[in-house]
């Protein structure tokens, strides 16, 4: 991933905080008819140190987990808020002129060699901790436990762990800081009158950034 010094983000509890915020990953493997792209919730670990494991499962009829090559790195793209950022609202579009459209957007990428793990208690595991993580927030969360054991059983029966010792991890926040602050001042205020719920949430990051950079 191309990614200037002043958008590049290293801070491993950032990166980590994204990958718990957004876990559904475009995972992108190389198999035998070529490149291949899944859409695959992953669940982010610390250990072991540096940059931890991705852990997760796939449909026992999907063919990744018998085709991937196991012998390349695999690639887990965790996708953040993203908006179109208008030359509109920049201050100096009224000084200069000298301004162009661009987009805002925030990612993280992940790589390592792919794990497949065919084993019904790992599995079971996995599926708990996955959806503790994201029932966590509602007022009564649904537990792996509140289904009957045997339609647990059954649908675990049909399905293939895959996890991710990652070995490397990227992270990208482009979010104006190569703007003046009069023109970041000008984004956020553009974005945050916008409906759309990115569009909120990256006006908040272009805000963050900016304060940050002071």
């Amino acid at each position: 991933m191309y990614s200037p010094a002043h958008f590049d983000e290293t801070r491993l509890e950032v990166l980590s905080e994204l990958i718990r915020a957004q876990p559904l990953a475009t995972f992108v493997t190389q198999c035998p008819q070529g490149l291949n792209a899944d859409h695959i919730p992953l669940q982010w670990h610390s250990e072991p140190a540096p940059f931890g494991t991705l852990r997760g499962h796939v449909a026992r009829a999907n063919p990744l987990w018998r085709e991937a090559d196991r012998t390349t790195d695999v690639l887990a793209v965790f996708s953040g808020p993203q908006a179109y950022i208008t030359p509109a609202w920049y201050a100096t579009k009224a000084e200069t002129g000298r301004v162009v459209p661009t987009w805002n957007y925030i990612a993280v990428h992940a790589s390592g060699r792919l794990n497949v793990i065919d084993d019904p208690r790992w599995l079971r595991q996995q599926i708990e901790a996955l959806t503790a993580q994201q029932e966590a927030g509602l007022a009564v969360p649904w537990q792996v436990d509140d289904a009957p054991n045997d339609y647990i059983d059954t649908l675990l029966r049909n399905i293939v762990g895959i996890e991710i010792i990652v070995t490397k991890l990227l992270g990208k926040w482009k979010v104006s800081q190569n703007q003046p602050a009069k023109n970041r001042a000008g984004v956020v205020h553009g974005l945050a009158a916008s409906a759309a719920s990115d569009s909120q949430a990256m006006a908040a990051c272009v805000a963050e950034r900016g304060k940050q950079s002071q």
